[in-house]
């Protein structure tokens, strides 16, 4: 909200939501809201696929964009009606990757409500916390999730848990219960359409008046996701429908998408990634997306094929599954992507969209030279919506790998057209600076953020000087026609601090992963007396390597010199790695966002 706002802050956030001078009130977009959006694709291509869904076990529902609209606006009527919700309240979901998921999501936006969705994998006293922040008013729960929300939304006796402010849960999915209501059973039957362009009924009883404060605007708050931080309590993104919206758009203008072409969302959808990239993106453009439980290394090539998919998010820790399956699948005398999978079938898909962690160029030399499919790297974060910038469509495979591989980091590329981007000091002054010069990755546009919900303080800081400060280190070179090709070199925050010289974690992960037989190398930062902090890593090797701890420090030596290189090596067999599919960094902090 913008009530804890002061007035300079509130002005820096505005100047940050400008893209060359352009205000945000001054839509790139012509649609009303959300619901516009879907009643379009409804009327006009009522037989077209839109959502495909493929559960855990393989059982494959398809809804047109008829069929969808339809589930949305009976939704829509049971949350209205059943649940009380109106314009303006935040709606909680405990969920996974489901059809029902994305209606919800849907049904909310209609209203003008927003969706706060919650991240299974973390801890009950994170999520009570995130519940209680985000003020809303109801949890819709999966089923398998139940026992665990009612512990966390009711957990009186425990500390740190307990949600007050959620007034109601309701389940989705499995058997009806008496004790909640049952989102299944109660939207069956209801009316398809609104009354008007107001209050959404239960009967054609004409005598309803119009509720004129449930036709939802593109200013209205559309998501709630909570940042992962390094320290503190995570903090609340305020993402609007224009900004879904507007952000998709510079999404498919990078990308080339279009109506006739489908994704495929594998990463978990209370991300942004997953939302806007293969949700939202598809459906501003008429297109149609798969939706999986979740990435599956060997269901992968064979749904690309069944399902004609043409784009896949992904982040790079599913790059390098995928090369591994690869290769334990040409060990087992299958072929490169699985047994009885031809090749021959692919001629469809286009391209990997990879960002949201740290890229090796090692991994971007073996997964291209083995499959021979163009990885578009990006980068973005929950703060600009989603993706602000990409490796542009129109280069070279040869250009491409040059971006990729030739400058120590690949490159994530140029901003898309909803934003700007640009490098400022780091010391948070304001000075920006030229191209090769380090510094941070600073952001403007349209699809910058509302703002951090309830807290003034870091929206002061990150807006300072009228850019949205990322917090992550790079830099930028420029192509032949201008274009600003950036690079991210770290973390600020995360940086290693040895003696007063700061080294980025990217460059020492980088020359680990040189080291035949290392699969995953953490820089990690301890305690040294004389220095504050000192240089080490965390390893995980491939089954039946053996480097030594000896080894992997003389590699490092020598490509890097003393100051720079590892002084211990801890060796270890579980990757530290969150439900997005991210390696979670040395801070346990996941790289962007």
């Amino acid at each position: 909200m913008s009530h804890d706002l002061d007035t300079k802050t509130a002005h820096n956030i505005h100047l940050a939501q400008h893209i060359d001078g352009i205000p945000p009130e001054r839509r790139r977009l012509p649609f009303r809201n959300m619901r516009h959006l879907l009643s379009l694709h409804a009327k006009t291509a009522p037989d077209k696929p839109y959502l495909i869904h493929l559960d855990k076990d393989g059982n494959r529902e398809m809804l047109t964009y008829a069929e969808f609209n339809a589930r949305v606006h009976q939704t829509a009527n049971f949350l209205y009606d059943d649940c009380g919700v109106r314009r303006g309240d935040r709606v909680a979901t405990i969920a996974y990757n489901h059809s029902e998921t994305v209606i919800i999501y849907m049904a909310c936006w209609i209203l003008g409500a927003a969706v706060a969705p919650q991240n299974v994998t973390e801890d009950d006293r994170r999520i009570a916390f995130i519940l209680r922040n985000s003020e809303a008013v109801i949890c819709l729960v999966r089923h398998d999730y139940l026992d665990r929300a009612e512990k966390i939304i009711y957990g009186d006796l425990i500390e740190e848990l307990g949600a007050p402010n959620i007034r109601e849960i309701i389940t989705f999915g499995g058997q009806a219960t008496e004790k909640y209501k049952h989102f299944n059973t109660l939207v069956q039957n209801l009316p398809t359409t609104f009354l008007g362009d107001g209050a959404p009924v239960k009967s054609n009883d004409d005598t309803l008046k119009k509720a004129d404060d449930v036709v939802a605007q593109l200013d209205d708050e559309a998501l709630l996701v909570y940042t992962s931080g390094t320290t503190g309590a995570p903090k609340g993104v305020v993402l609007t429908q224009y900004h879904l919206l507007v952000d998709a758009y510079g999404i498919s203008h990078a990308q080339h998408i279009t109506g006739s072409q489908r994704t495929m969302c594998v990463l978990p959808i209370h991300h942004v990634n997953g939302i806007v990239m293969t949700l939202i993106t598809p459906l501003l453009v008429g297109g149609s997306t798969v939706l999986t439980r979740g990435f599956s290394a060997h269901n992968f090539w064979r749904t690309i094929i069944e399902e004609k998919v043409n784009i896949v998010s992904v982040v790079p820790t599913l790059l390098q599954f995928l090369l591994e399956h690869s290769r334990q699948q040409q060990k087992e005398g299958h072929g490169l992507l699985g047994e009885n999978i031809n090749r021959r079938g692919l001629t469809h898909f286009r391209h990997f969209v990879c960002g949201a962690g740290t890229l090796a160029l090692a991994l971007v030399r073996d997964f291209e030279d083995t499959f021979g499919f163009p990885i578009l790297h990006g980068y973005g974060l929950s703060e600009t919506t989603c993706y602000s910038c990409h490796l542009p469509l129109d280069l070279t495979w040869e250009e491409r790998q040059s971006w990729l591989l030739d400058y120590g980091y690949p490159s994530i590329g140029v901003a898309i057209i909803t934003n700007e981007m640009a490098i400022f000091s780091a010391d948070g002054s304001g000075q920006q600076l030229g191209a090769g010069e380090r510094g941070e990755i600073c952001i403007r546009g349209h699809n910058v953020m509302k703002n951090y919900f309830k807290r003034p303080d870091a929206n002061a800081e990150t807006f300072k000087f009228g850019w949205f400060r990322s917090g992550d280190e790079g830099f930028y070179r420029e192509d032949e026609r201008g274009r600003k090709f950036f690079f991210i070199t770290g973390r600020i925050k995360e940086l290693i601090n040895r003696g007063g010289v700061k080294f980025s974690p990217f460059d020492i992960e980088e020359i680990l992963l040189e080291v035949k037989g290392v699969k995953v190398g953490l820089a990690v930062a301890f305690k040294n007396d004389y220095y504050g902090e000192e240089v080490g890593a965390y390893i995980v090797l491939q089954d039946g390597a053996t480097v030594t701890a000896d080894e992997i420090i003389a590699h490092c030596r020598n490509r890097m010199g003393f100051e720079k290189s590892p002084k211990v090596v801890i060796f270890g067999t579980e990757i530290p790695v969150s439900r997005s599919g991210n390696i979670r960094s040395s801070r346990n902090r996941l790289r962007g966002g």
